[in-house]
C-alpha cells in the first residue's frame, strides 16, 4: 500500500507528483530517509577527530565509539529499510531506536571533555546528528501512526467483505415459483403458468342417466 503513489504512476503511465504530496506517509518516508542521510553523513565525515599525540581516530562524543556506531548503525539501517516493505509493528520500533539514539547522542555530547577538541573540529555536525535524530522520532511515529489508521480501514473492508451476502445464495429465501416457458402468444399475461385440467376436478355423474335414442 505504500507503494502505491509509485505504482499508480507507473500504471498510468505519466507521473503524477502532486498525487505524490498529498499522501502524507509517503512524504513521511521520504523525510525520514533524508533525516537517516543526515545523521549517517554527519558522523561518518565529522563525527570521528585527530589528536597530535595519538595516532588513531577517536569519537567526537565522548571518546565513546559505541555512541558514532549507533548513530551511524541506526541511520545507514534505517536508509535501507525504507527500500523493503516492512509490517506495521517496525515503524513503532524504529521510533524507538532514535529516541535512544538521541538520548544517547545527547548525553555523550553533554559529557564531552573540550581538551578533546581544543579547535572545536565537527561540532556543528555533531549536533546535526544530534537534532536530527530527535527530528526522527517524529517521523517513524508519523508513519506507525498512519499505517496503524490504514489497516484498520482495510480490516474493517475485510469484515464487510465476509458479513455480506449476495441474496440470491441465500438458501433461506424462498424459492419462486415454476413457470413453464410459453410457446404462443399470452394474452392474458400468466407467462405459460402451468395450471391443471380442469376435468381432472370435475366430479363424475351419479346414478342412472337416461340416453336418448
Amino acid at each position: 500500500m505504500e507503494g502505491g503513489a509509485y505504482g499508480a504512476g507507473k500504471a498510468g503511465g505519466a507521473f503524477d507528483p502532486y498525487t505524490l504530496v498529498r499522501q502524507p506517509h509517503t512524504i513521511l518516508r521520504v523525510v525520514s530517509w533524508v533525516f537517516s542521510i543526515v545523521v549517517f553523513g554527519s558522523i561518518v565525515n565529522e563525527g570521528y577527530l585527530n589528536s597530535p599525540s595519538e595516532s588513531e581516530e577517536f569519537c567526537i562524543y565522548n571518546r565513546n565509539p559505541n555512541a558514532c556506531g549507533y548513530g551511524v548503525t541506526v541511520g545507514i539501517s534505517s536508509v535501507k529499510d525504507r527500500k523493503k516493505a516492512r509490517p506495521i509493528r517496525h515503524r513503532p520500533f524504529w521510533a524507538f531506536l532514535w529516541f535512544v539514539g538521541f538520548c544517547y547522542l545527547a548525553n555523550q555530547w553533554q559529557v564531552s571533555k573540550p581538551k578533546d577538541n581544543p579547535l572545536n573540529e565537527g561540532t556543528d555536525a555533531a549536533r546535526a546528528a544530534i537534532a536530527f535524530s530527535f527530528f526522527s522520532i517524529f517521523t517513524w511515529a508519523g508513519q506507525a501512526v498512519l499505517a496503524f489508521q490504514r489497516y484498520q480501514i482495510g480490516a474493517d473492508s475485510a469484515l464487510f467483505s465476509q458479513d455480506y451476502m449476495d441474496p440470491s445464495q441465500d438458501s433461506s429465501m424462498p424459492y419462486a415459483p415454476y413457470v413453464e416457458p410459453s410457446t404462443g402468444p399470452d394474452p392474458a399475461g400468466m407467462g405459460g403458468t402451468y395450471q391443471q385440467p380442469a376435468s381432472a376436478f370435475e366430479p363424475e355423474p351419479q346414478g342412472y342417466q337416461s340416453q336418448g335414442y
